[in-house]
């Protein structure tokens, strides 16, 4: 990717140069320098104050009870794991995590939660289905409040930041959905390895 960048760079430069608008490129390259710095100032407070709620959200225990409430969904969803498992906690919290932009709370969820999924996983090797569920449902990014887009809208000075809200979430959501049918259909295709099928490999 940092190649592509920067032969993007280059080829604009030769390409000003022989247009003869390398002024224009120079003049673009300051302005741009000088609305990041200010779009970068005005996220620091924005996810500032975000965090902080969020953070407030999460020692209150709000966050955990969220998990709660949705940890039924999730054994559903992941009925090759044990109901038992610590994962599935571990699942709802990860993704309540998300949706309400911990993301600095939801790693390490999400990494403990890759873990234990993998004690569960026979062949060792390969990720199981819950691996590859667990995966596409963080990929889909699924968001009550997009506070980062949030942010950069304010500071380029767009009027009504907030209003991407219900785009996002909707997308999101949609994205969220498919991810999971997508999942549940291909694991339908490629059946998960079982014990038997172990011991005859090794064989």
């Amino acid at each position: 990717m940092n190649w592509i960048f920067y032969l993007f760079i280059v080829v604009s430069i030769i390409t000003a140069a022989i247009t003869g608008r390398l002024s224009d490129v120079v003049e673009a390259l300051l302005s741009g320098a000088q609305l990041s710095v200010k779009i970068a100032l005005s996220l620091i407070g924005i996810m500032a104050f975000w965090l902080g709620m969020m953070k407030i959200a999460q020692k209150s225990g709000l966050i955990e009870l969220i998990a709660k409430f949705i940890k039924p969904i999730t054994k559903r969803l992941f009925n090759e794991i044990p109901e038992d498992s610590p994962a599935i906690g571990d699942i709802a919290m990860n993704f309540t995590a998300n949706a309400f932009g911990l993301t600095n709370a939801a790693t390490p969820i999400g990494i403990r939660a890759m873990e234990e999924l993998q004690e569960h996983n026979i062949d060792k090797t390969s990720a199981s289905n819950a691996m590859c569920l667990f995966l596409a449902m963080n990929t889909a990014g699924f968001q009550l409040i997009p506070a980062t887009v949030i942010g950069i809208l304010a500071g380029v000075g767009y009027p009504n930041p907030t209003k991407i809200i219900a785009p996002v979430l909707m997308v999101t959501t949609l994205a969220f959905c498919f991810a999971i049918i997508c999942a549940k259909i291909l694991q339908r295709i490629w059946k998960p390895q079982t014990a038997s099928n172990s011991e005859s490999e090794g064989k």
